[in-house]
This record gives C-alpha cells, sequence and structure tokens, in this order.
C-alpha cells in the first residue's frame, strides 16, 4: 500500500495475510477505507533464497525451539522505504500502557516486527534499534495478534477515528483522567430494565436527574471506588 497518510504501518510478518485482521473492520476499518491511516505488510519469507523459504535456524548455545535469522530479517527491513519508529512486539519488552498508545499515536511511520518460533536474533534488534512491547505477562505463538491489539489502542486515538473527542478523555488509564482511573459505569435505555428472571433494575436516580455537577461527581466517585477495588495501584495518594 502507498503510503499517503499521517499514521502509516508496515508490518514485518511470517502471516502476512493475519492483516489487517480485525483492524479491517468497526472504527480501524472504516479509518482505513477513509486514509486515516495506512498498513504495508511485508512478507520476510519473500527474502530467504533458499528451496524451502527458511527464515529460522537452530540457537546457538542449544537449546530447544529455533530462532528467527538476522540477515533474512535484515533484507525485508531495507526494503522498506521508511521504516520510521520501530517496534519487536516481545512478551519480554516494556508493557504497553494508554500512555504509550498515546506517544506511539503520534508517530508518523511504525514498523512493526512480529516474531515467530522462540523468538528473533538479539543482533538484529540492538543493530537496528528495535523497542520491544508486550501487552500483557503471557506468551502467545507469534507476535502479530499482539500487533494487532497495539494497533488497535492507536488508531482508535487518531484524529477524526472516534466521533466523540470526549469518549476518549474519559476513559480508563486515560492521561486525562484525572489520577488514570478506571472508567465510570454506564447505563442506556430503558430506564428500568427486568431480567428473565422477572428482577427489574433500575438505572440510578442521578442519571436521569439532569443534573451536570451531581452526575459529573457521582461518576469521579464510581470509577475510584472500582480503582480502588480493581487496580489500587493506580490511584493518587491524595485519592486513597
Amino acid at each position: 500500500m502507498t503510503e499517503t497518510t499521517a499514521f502509516h504501518t508496515n508490518i514485518l510478518t511470517l502471516f502476512p495475510e493475519m492483516f489487517p485482521g480485525t483492524l479491517g473492520q468497526s472504527l480501524a476499518g472504516k479509518a482505513l477505507e477513509a486514509r486515516k491511516w495506512s498498513l504495508n505488510t511485508v512478507n520476510i519469507r519473500d527474502f530467504t533464497q533458499d528451496l524451502h523459504k527458511t527464515v529460522d535456524d537452530t540457537p546457538y548455545g542449544g537449546g530447544a525451539g529455533m530462532v528467527m535469522r538476522p540477515d533474512i530479517i535484515e533484507k525485508a527491513l531495507l526494503s522498506l522505504p521508511r521504516t520510521g519508529r520501530k517496534i519487536y512486539m516481545s512478551p519480554r519488552g516494556k508493557t504497553l500502557t494508554q500512555s504509550y498508545a498515546e506517544e506511539l499515536a503520534k508517530e508518523p511511520c511504525l514498523t512493526v516486527l512480529c516474531g515467530r518460533y522462540e523468538g528473533v536474533d538479539q543482533r538484529l534488534l540492538d543493530a537496528y534499534d528495535f523497542e520491544e512491547l508486550s501487552i500483557g505477562d503471557y506468551v502467545l505463538s507469534g507476535g502479530e495478534p499482539a500487533a494487532i491489539i497495539m494497533l488497535d489502542a492507536c488508531i482508535r486515538l487518531l484524529p477524526g477515528v472516534m466521533g466523540n473527542t470526549e469518549t476518549v478523555s474519559e476513559e480508563s488509564f486515560s492521561n486525562h483522567n484525572e489520577g488514570q482511573l478506571l472508567e465510570y459505569p454506564h447505563y442506556t435505555k430503558p430506564a428500568i430494565w427486568t431480567d428473565a428472571n422477572g428482577n427489574d433494575h433500575a438505572v440510578p436516580d442521578v442519571l436521569t436527574s439532569g443534573h451536570h455537577e451531581k452526575i459529573k461527581t457521582w461518576r469521579h466517585e464510581k470509577s475510584l471506588e472500582i480503582t480502588r477495588l480493581q487496580r489500587p495501584d493506580l490511584i493518587n495518594k491524595d485519592d486513597k
């Protein structure tokens, strides 16, 4: 895909057919069609020279599994007209946060390397200054699902992707959300919902009162309550 957008992403992968995946649907998909961001997938196997298109080899020092070769990945990387900031999806990397996503969303170009097998030769990562980024304390079969999650977190922050800018500023972990609190509960119609067991559930009265200051206060109190319960580490000392 020709790069003509303010947010362009190159994906280095063994499975280009996995993209755009879910990024081609909903808000991200509409934004892709509207050229608010662009995507270029590069198949690393295209840069091999042997009959079997081998991209990996046994690790020096022994051990289980295979390691992706630096020379082949380098050829794929150097085929790009522009690389921008380079990210390697790795369970040992810095954990993705909302503030990290906000930072990456401001980059005009990202190149994302998706590893497989036991990972990528460290020399390639060092030589080309790849940042290692994790989406959590668990291991996936490859970097592609992690890359999709990371990009989804970034794309929704791009100008014009979300319809209401207040939605972003009030979300959990947002830097614009005081203390990075978790988001307050949401309710919609009907005002009284009767579940399948015949129990009535009413929307909190304050939300139907029309009193905006009371609603704002209630939402902040609920955010504090939920954050204290679920993620007390996020709360400012003054709020504890």
